[in-house]
């Protein structure tokens, strides 16, 4: 048997008592218990704070839990699930008690951890530490660039606050620091960081990896620094959250002593983080408590403490809307377009023209045709990590204090913030951001990448510097198992291009692409301008023909793409006949209908060719001339060579393969 403690850390129940916070930790207490999985002790530590937040500070209305100007409110520390779903429940959101008892069921409106789509109140998908940070830092800045694009000094339709509550476990992962960062820089005063800090982690007290000063790092970030030394006690809490709104001109950290698993056996003890208490644990901290009620019983008491007839400021906003718009029609439709409809990506473009023969490096006609795409469509906006000039990707001015009128977003060098920050900036609503930085640097940002397309959003991911013919910088910057593993990431595009054409073709296709994010993955070096891609429309981003031949079949990607024609030109001197296909997107591919793929690639022997693993390309091929190695630093050429990817290597490589002798 557990052993339980006898004194609950020395608290009586009287002082801890409060029904409306007691209601939000039983919800949860009962809810892990009923599951016999999840994470009690935050949401019996943070209650009375999340009951003040969002009774007294959060400006929402379950009514509209979708509502343009509402407040965002983050749970980074997504596994205190329980905390986020019992308040979203006692404070009337679509959400019911039986929901609450499926909690980590499946399928459930209460995931284990909170995702976006599936429950109303939940802005972002979390559960892996930091993200949620950088998501709010997103969402803030977000607030910042519509605000300046869409309020006038007569009426402000978006005027709202970010807050996202974490823990020490957020504190130590660095896409937080990161984040942290640059939302100091930018002096998000919107933003409002709530820091549970308990002391305990899933292994034991906190000391044991964490003892730095967490205030002096935030104050040297550029934050405002309180403290809430009793969450309990709600005029301490009420005041720090007051001060917090009123802070202008820097983002603001809330540190709070909390006690994990308060009122239980379990209090101040790592075991309440991260497992059922059990059923004898579980009737101590109802007596410590004073908690008669049955499990999932809240008594009308409760209901009327988190319910108040409080103004959530909805209406009011309405009508700020009705002034806009008789104010500035124009500015108003747009607003109305972007924020209000989501129908982001609308209008035709220009596409730039390249000329056929000439010979032009994607990344430079991904710039050529993103800044004629933001030309038509003011919702693009989006930056690099430091490398900007180098994937080509500057639009119009820089986004800065106080006014953040520009659309480039300097992240610095930040990868895994960058695409968390984009992330947030998508869950926002209203722009169509981007984020782009060398291809090999996408592993230190797979995560945030990764949770967009669980997410479905709209983000755009441009990688640059694609493959081994970047050459000199050598193998740690040369690309080779990033597409492949990027390729197997559910509800993302990867588009690698074959030239200006079809890079052009897939920036449209990223542009209109509302359900998931996108991955443009581009040359460094220049490629020709094929003859055979221009007019190419998103339909042929799923493979189109080059060439005709009966004989075997070439697919390639990218740069190989003129590499597999000038192979089958040679080929044909030697009377093979190669039927060439060049498919941008292996996952535009794989939807096509089963008889469209087959006619397309043909009942020859098919062959791919991409500097690159060749993992995956067995479902559509026999056959891959592709790296099995690491690269290597020297020039283009000389690499190319070295690793088989020039005309006659090619060819040897091919004719060895027909023979059988590939190895």
């Amino acid at each position: 048997m557990t052993e339980l403690k006898s004194d609950f850390g020395g608290l009586k129940g009287p002082d801890i008592y409060d029904v409306a916070s007691n209601a939000l930790r039983f919800l949860a207490l009962d809810a892990v218990e009923q599951a016999n999985s999840g994470h009690p002790g935050t949401p019996m530590a943070m209650a009375p704070v999340i009951y003040r937040l969002f009774t007294r500070f959060l400006r929402h209305d379950p009514k509209q839990p979708d509502w343009p100007d509402r407040d965002r409110f983050v749970l980074s520390g997504g596994h205190a699930s329980m905390l986020l779903y019992g308040a979203l429940h006692l404070n009337g959101y679509d959400l019911t008690l039986e929901d609450l008892q499926r909690f980590r069921r499946y399928p459930s409106r209460c995931p284990g951890h909170p995702e976006r789509g599936m429950t109303p109140g939940v802005e972002v998908t979390t559960g892996p530490l930091g993200q949620g940070v950088a998501n709010a830092v997103g969402l803030a800045l977000a607030e910042r660039l519509a605000a300046n694009e869409f309020n006038t000094d007569e009426v402000a339709i978006v005027d709202h606050r970010t807050w996202v509550l974490c823990g020490d476990g957020d504190m130590m992962e660095g896409v937080a620091s990161e984040a942290s960062s640059l939302a100091g820089h930018l002096r998000l005063e919107k933003l409002t960081i709530l820091y549970d800090s308990n002391q305990v982690t899933l292994d034991g007290p906190s000391s044991l990896s964490l003892d730095e000063e967490v205030a002096t790092r935030y104050l040297a970030y550029g934050f405002r620094v309180l403290r809430i030394t009793d969450v309990d006690d709600f005029a301490q809490v009420d005041a720090v959250l007051t001060t917090a709104t009123q802070t202008r001109g820097q983002p603001t950290l809330v540190i709070m002593n909390s006690h994990i698993g308060i009122g239980s056996p379990f209090h101040d003890d790592h075991r309440a983080h991260g497992a059922a208490l059990g059923a004898e644990a579980v009737l101590a901290t109802r007596e410590q408590l004073n908690w008669p009620h049955p499990p999932f019983v809240v008594p009308e008491e409760a209901y009327a403490a988190w319910r108040l007839d409080r103004d959530s400021g909805y209406t009011t906003w309405e009508a700020d809307c009705e002034r806009a718009r008789a104010a500035g029609p124009d500015r108003y439709r747009e607003f109305r377009r972007r924020v209000i409809e989501a129908r982001l990506g609308e209008g035709s473009f220009d596409l730039p023209h390249f000329d056929t023969g000439s010979s032009i490096s994607t990344r430079v006609a991904l710039g050529a045709t993103l800044r004629a795409a933001a030309e038509r469509l003011p919702e693009i906006v989006g930056g690099a990590a430091d490398v900007e000039s180098s994937t080509e990707t500057k639009l119009a001015g820089q986004v800065s204090w106080p006014t953040y009128a520009g659309r480039d977003i300097y992240f610095g060098v930040r990868e895994h913030a960058m695409a968390a920050i984009t992330n947030g900036i998508a869950a926002h609503g209203g722009f169509l951001p981007f984020a782009s930085t060398f291809f090999v640097f996408s592993d230190y940002l797979k995560p945030a990448l990764r949770l967009s397309a669980i997410m479905e959003l709209p983000s755009l991911f441009i990688f640059t510097h694609d493959s081994i013919a970047l050459g000199e910088d050598g193998t740690t910057h040369q690309p080779v198992e990033q597409l492949a593993a990027l390729r197997a990431v559910p509800n993302l595009v990867v588009l690698r291009p074959a030239d200006a054409n079809e890079t052009a073709a897939s920036v449209a296709f990223a542009m209109r692409r509302s359900q998931g994010p996108t991955v443009l993955v581009l040359s460094r070096q220049a490629l020709p301008v094929l003859a055979e891609t221009v007019g190419i429309d998103s339909q042929s981003l799923g493979g189109h023909r080059l060439h005709e031949g009966g004989d075997l079949t070439l697919v390639a990607t990218g740069s190989e793409v003129s590499l597999a024609l000038e192979a089958a030109r040679r080929l044909e001197g030697k009377g093979i006949h190669a039927r060439v296909v060049s498919v941008p997107s292996l996952e535009l591919l794989r939807a096509r209908p089963r008889s469209e793929r087959e006619e397309l690639l043909g009942a020859a022997p098919r062959i791919a060719i991409e500097a690159a693993s060749a993992f995956g390309w067995y479902e559509f091929v026999d056959a891959v001339v592709a790296m099995h190695t690491f690269g290597g630093s020297g020039r283009k050429d000389e690499v190319l060579e070295a690793f088989g990817f020039t005309p006659e290597r090619v060819v040897e490589s091919i004719e060895a393969i027909l023979k059988g002798d590939d190895k």
